[in-house]
């Protein structure tokens, strides 16, 4: 009798994406190197990024961008390496989960690389060396200060899509652990991308890649044991600011001071908090149009985003 065989559109994706061909490897001395996906974006969605990281790090950094020649004149004055999204016939995953088989290809072609950030762009800005100091293993950043999955719908709701309501049931507890920044050596970040990919496979159903999907598959993977890695508390070496009340946050001498009195050195979601986001464009935005985090969808997004989400609705073909 012949055995069933798994079918499903992100498997078919993957296939390409995660085991196609690669570059030939860069040579390179030893550094530590940050990368990010950043399409759909123009040069005042990056400038804030991309300003803020040069005052404090002066390594390799890579960021997977539409070839838009404004937005690559303005990364190449910055000496930030700009590289095409790939191209997958047919369909494909919400960029949030295919940056991570983007982040897999560039890593495999560098293996000079020592330590790698992966990390959000639009809504990041550097404060201090984001290396300092160096990471002994993979870091993994808490989103809240104190909380869990169970606090968050959102988390919750894609923890289930992705692995099943046990799974979503056994981890509840757990820390939630934010997929928009980690860090740690090159090989085991490597093997980090590698297995959320895999995990994202699991339902049958595009659900696997949806927004969303991504931040549930890394929560699966550390909370499970799949990948070893140091859980460090907010306001450490990430503050990620989504949740934290905007009253407990300040700007000082032009940057963010956590609600602890410290000051991250690299801080995500800064744009949640309106006073937070006008300090910060003014530091870095260097005359550029200052972007609403939340921008009106034309009617073809909205259509496109409707289609998505009824097809991650269908039942899954058994």
């Amino acid at each position: 009798m012949t055995a069933p065989v798994a079918k499903s559109a992100y498997l078919d994706w993957l296939a390409v994406a995660m085991l196609g061909d690669r570059e030939a490897a860069v040579s390179g001395a030893a550094d530590d190197l940050i990368l990010g996906y950043a399409t759909g974006y123009d040069a005042a969605d990056v400038a804030i990024f991309v300003r803020s990281l040069r005052a404090v790090f002066d390594g390799p950094v890579v960021l997977v961008v539409d070839q838009d020649p404004d937005l690559l004149a303005f990364l190449a004055d910055n000496r930030i390496e700009a590289v095409a999204p790939a191209t997958v016939e047919g369909w494909a995953p919400h960029p949030v989960v295919a940056r991570f088989a983007a982040f897999d290809r560039l890593m495999s072609e560098r293996p000079q690389s020592r330590n790698v950030l992966l990390t959000d762009v639009r809504d990041v800005v550097f404060q201090a060396a984001p290396f300092e100091p160096q990471p002994q293993g993979l870091q993994f950043f808490n989103e809240y200060a104190d909380g869990v999955l169970a606090d968050h719908a959102f988390n919750m709701k894609y923890l289930r899509g992705v692995g099943g309501d046990a799974v979503a049931r056994v981890l509840a507890d757990k820390p939630c652990l934010c997929v928009g920044t980690v860090m740690g050596p090159r090989e085991a970040m490597m093997r980090f991308c590698r297995t959320l990919l895999m995990l994202a496979s699991v339902p049958r159903s595009e659900i696997g890649g949806a927004f969303g999907a991504d931040q549930a598959a890394c929560n699966m993977a550390v909370h499970l044991g799949l990948i070893e890695g140091e859980i460090v508390p907010n306001y450490g070496r990430v503050a990620t600011l989504g949740l934290t009340p905007s009253q407990d946050l300040r700007v000082i001498d032009g940057r963010i001071v956590n609600p602890d009195n410290s000051i991250s050195p690299i801080v995500h979601q800064h744009d949640r908090h309106p006073v937070l986001a006008a300090a910060v464009h003014e530091r870095w935005g260097g005359g550029m149009e200052h972007r609403e985090r939340i921008r009106p969808k034309s009617s073809a997004e909205r259509r496109r985003k409707l289609r998505d989400s009824v097809m991650r609705r269908l039942p899954e073909l058994r």
